[in-house]
């Protein structure tokens, strides 16, 4: 899952965006509403975690622009603004939760796991493929008990998978939802990424789930 982190408080923001990198989560990060302004018109994310009290354009000008033609991308505003109606007008506008500070990093993470499973999962927080399991609240994979050892990357990789199963999912959807905006867009790094991953899921598995379907993208299956 790939999210962007807009705090100006500088230290706070990069605590978030530790926090959450170490999460096996892509994230990008600024610190003023200009600035997040022009990342979300040329990025594609799946969650925003938005601070109200921004230099320049404030969090409210941004969410507004934001859902002027984007009703998808979950919105998590982050604000030590605690009235009700700061909250009722932060959700009218339309965020899809409202964490007031200070906060536990680990209640975070727990908001931005129901925002950005909600669509695909109910309660389960354990996706499955044959054997293969990937928890989404532990960040892990496994083989029945066998954990298994993956990079961020591949992690992501995997859970965007098999938040998908049996759709073809391309390079470049992949490229949107689990890199952030450093990597170099005409670099191999998605195919030695997955590469790697489908090595380790056929040492594992006796057999490899994904499958390449050309000209459409990756696709995760359960072997028949």
């Amino acid at each position: 899952m790939r999210i962007l982190v807009v705090e100006d408080e500088k230290i706070l923001c990069d605590t978030i965006v530790r926090s959450l990198s170490r999460l096996a989560y892509s994230v990008d990060s600024c610190y003023d509403g200009g600035s997040a302004m022009e990342l979300l018109a040329v990025e594609n994310y799946d969650l925003v975690v938005l601070d109200l009290n921004l230099p320049g354009e404030d969090g409210m000008s941004v969410l507004r622009t934001l859902r002027k033609n984007d009703d998808h991308t979950k919105v998590l505003i982050l604000s030590a603004r605690c009235d009700v109606m700061d909250k009722v007008d932060g959700l009218d506008a339309g965020a899809d939760d409202y964490l007031t500070k200070p906060f536990h990093l680990e209640e975070l993470a727990a908001r931005i796991r129901n925002l950005t499973l909600r669509r695909y999962t109910k309660n389960d927080v354990v996706l499955t493929c044959g054997k293969l399991s990937f928890d989404t609240k532990a960040r892990r994979a496994a083989v029945g008990e066998e954990i298994l050892s993956l990079t961020r990357k591949e992690t992501g990789i995997l859970e965007y998978l098999m938040l998908h199963p049996g759709r073809p999912v391309s390079q470049e959807e992949l490229m949107e939802h689990v890199w952030d905006n450093s990597v170099d867009r005409f670099s191999n790094s998605i195919r030695v990424h997955i590469s790697a991953l489908r090595k380790k899921l056929r040492q594992a598995l006796g057999y490899d789930p994904i499958h390449n379907r050309i000209g459409e993208g990756y696709v995760m299956e359960d072997r028949k």
